[in-house]
């Protein structure tokens, strides 16, 4: 088992009541393996849009996994059951605003709806949890766009270190003093 774990979380009633493929976390793990070259684990949970459960999830994959990284998919725009910003705020102890904003940003070069999104980011303890849209395409989109952060982040949590496919994702570290 590696030193390093990713969460992925999809907020789905229906992805999590099997009526349909999970394919959005589906999306994050190959993402996420074709940005790394660190080896990693990934621990995956598939769950209905109900905020309790999310913020139980967040809190296990965070405190008891220990992973550096939680990416959700799913429960980020206006409908009624789409709750998982509100989760990912309150078990956060900081908000990271700037990178729903570059993600909508992003997302506005391809659909108008973008403005729609309300996907966030937060730091609970050592993780950081990334709320993502809900189709893979803008997953992608959305994750090449912040990505490029993600590790610096991770190091300045004092996570372990995440080493980047740099033909694929090119991760910026500020340079040694």
């Amino acid at each position: 088992m590696s030193e390093i774990k990713i969460g992925v979380i999809t907020a789905s009633d229906r992805a999590s009541a099997g009526i349909y493929e999970d394919i959005s976390g589906v999306a994050i793990q190959d993402t996420m393996k074709d940005y790394l070259s660190s080896d990693f684990d990934i621990v995956y949970r598939c769950i209905p849009d109900e905020q309790a459960e999310i913020e139980k999830t967040m809190i296990e994959l965070c405190d008891t996994e220990g992973c550096c990284l939680v990416v959700t998919t799913g429960g980020t725009g206006p409908a009624l059951r789409d709750v998982t910003p509100e989760a990912t705020e309150n078990v956060c102890e900081k908000m990271m605003p700037g990178f729903g904003e570059l993600m909508r940003q992003e997302s506005l070069k391809f659909v108008p709806t973008a403005i729609l999104s309300r996907q966030t980011a937060g730091i609970r303890g050592k993780s950081l949890i990334i709320n993502l849209p809900g189709k893979p395409k803008s997953i992608r989109e959305c994750l090449d766009a912040v990505f490029p952060a993600v590790p610096y982040c991770i190091d300045l949590l004092e996570g372990p270190f995440l080493e980047c496919n740099e033909d694929v994702i090119k991760p910026f570290r500020p340079k040694a003093k």
